[in-house]
């Protein structure tokens, strides 16, 4: 997936655990171990406002783009990508 997600990162360096942050930002702990293992498909502003202000950090500090290796991309159904079929 193109979107790498860091919340361990700044779990690591804010001396939190999980739990302690689901609390704190109001999610459970599954939900955030969705979002924190990369299996999200989408997150809330809320949530995300809600996990920068908890860890003091900016939206870019939890999520990075990567480039997919081709074979990554070709993994992906083409409906998607966004990408109409033409009929």
């Amino acid at each position: 997936m193109p979107i790498a997600v860091d919340i361990d990162v700044m779990l690591a360096r804010r001396k939190m655990s999980v739990g302690e942050l689901a609390d704190r930002v109001g999610i459970t702990p599954a939900n955030l171990a969705v979002l924190k293992n990369g299996r999200a498909r989408a997150v809330r502003f809320a949530t995300l406002a809600a996990l920068c202000e908890v860890l003091e950090c900016q939206p870019g500090d939890l999520l990075r783009w990567e480039a997919e290796t081709p074979a990554e991309a070709n993994d992906v159904p083409v409906q998607e990508r966004g990408v109409l079929d033409a009929q």
